[in-house]
């Protein structure tokens, strides 16, 4: 385990002369809030190493080391936006065997899937839901992260000659570039909508004012407590205490006797700020975003998705890949915007031009 930055320099030119790097992440969302990067696995010609970022030693020497460099990665998204988001890294190229994988026609295509078909190798699933805070790892945990890189690279190469086998070379490198560049250009947050949560869409202007007041107590509870938000409150039980508050505003609605009586005392609180907002600054239901689809938009919808679903079936792949059902509803309704929103070789198999 790499854990001091004497161990970081010494890992350093292995990552330098290696041909290739394979890379992936372990993170804990289940036992942390916010979500943090628990450990780093990497896998280059001389073997398999763990960083871990939990030390509290510098990693910029590390992601300089990386910058330029392609990395193979395995579901590269959510690593990527992980590592753009804790510690403002992306890299320029990778591989994504996921995506290979499924490019090839792989209906099932997890790491252990595509190790077992193309390397014979029984990868165990055991550590996937672990506390990857934990410290000292266990041997097991060790030997799971380290497997989440030692086949890589293998794995890429009977997937590239695939690609090539089929043609698709292009539309994997397309696609990974595109994870790239949507990591190093996150939307924007929109505030006024990360309290808007499932099932908020029924409450009145008094409800969501007391719901966005009791969604900011739970998150300062849950960073307090470094525990994920619905282990604080649940979403539904949320919006369960912001409508009967809306449906009865004199009577406080009670706090679930699960809470702690200090944590009782501060929702009440919080409710009681929802209920004190004046009228007029309460928050709106939110406006149905786009226009209802219309005949002549469903129709152009089934053109474009019994093209798409042809082209899948001749294809053996997956008909998401080519194109969603929102990206055929934005087809039919916005063309050439949503035209502009495929990639190349999306716009090929539905027919469509730049």
């Amino acid at each position: 385990m790499i854990n001091t930055e004497a161990a970081l320099r010494e890992f350093l030119p292995e990552l330098h002369k290696a041909e290739w790097i394979s890379m992936d992440t372990e993170a804990d969302s289940r036992h942390a809030y916010p979500e943090k990067v628990c450990l780093l696995q990497f896998g280059v010609e001389s073997g398999d190493y763990l960083v871990d970022p939990l030390a509290g030693f510098d990693l910029g020497p590390l992601w300089d080391e990386l910058h330029g460099r392609e990395l193979i990665l395995h579901g590269a998204d959510y690593d990527l936006r992980l590592m753009r988001r804790q510690y403002g890294f992306v890299p320029r190229v990778v591989f994504d065997t996921m995506l290979a994988g499924r490019l090839v026609g792989n209906p099932t295509f997890g790491l252990r899937d595509l190790a077992q078909k193309y390397l014979g190798v029984e990868l165990e699933k055991t550590s996937q839901t672990a506390n990857w805070g934990r410290r000292p790892l266990t041997p097991r945990m060790e030997k799971y992260a380290r497997n989440d890189t030692h086949h890589l690279k293998a794995l890429t190469d009977a997937l590239r000659a695939e690609l090539e086998e089929l043609g698709r070379v292009e539309w994997h490198r397309e696609t990974c570039q595109r994870l790239v560049t949507e990591a190093a250009n996150p939307p924007a947050v929109d505030r006024d909508e990360l309290w808007r949560i499932k099932g908020s869409s029924r409450l009145r202007p008094r409800g969501l004012a007391v719901l966005q007041k009791l969604w900011l107590w739970r998150e300062q509870e849950a960073i307090a407590s470094n525990r994920p938000p619905y282990f604080i409150l649940p979403h539904e039980m949320l919006v369960k205490i912001a409508e009967d508050a809306e449906s009865l505003p004199h009577r406080s609605p009670h706090a679930p006797r699960f809470l702690t009586a200090r944590r009782k005392a501060t929702l009440r609180e919080a409710l009681e700020e929802g209920l004190a907002v004046p009228d007029e600054e309460c928050p709106r239901p939110l406006a149905r975003r786009g226009r209802r689809a219309s005949e002549q938009d469903m129709a152009r919808f089934e053109k474009f998705k019994k093209r798409r679903d042809a082209q899948a079936t001749e294809l053996n792949i997956d008909p998401t890949l080519i194109a969603s059902k929102a990206e055929l509803m934005a087809l039919a309704q916005d063309g050439a915007k949503a035209v502009a929103d495929l990639m190349l070789w999306q716009r090929e198999l539905l027919g469509l031009r730049s």
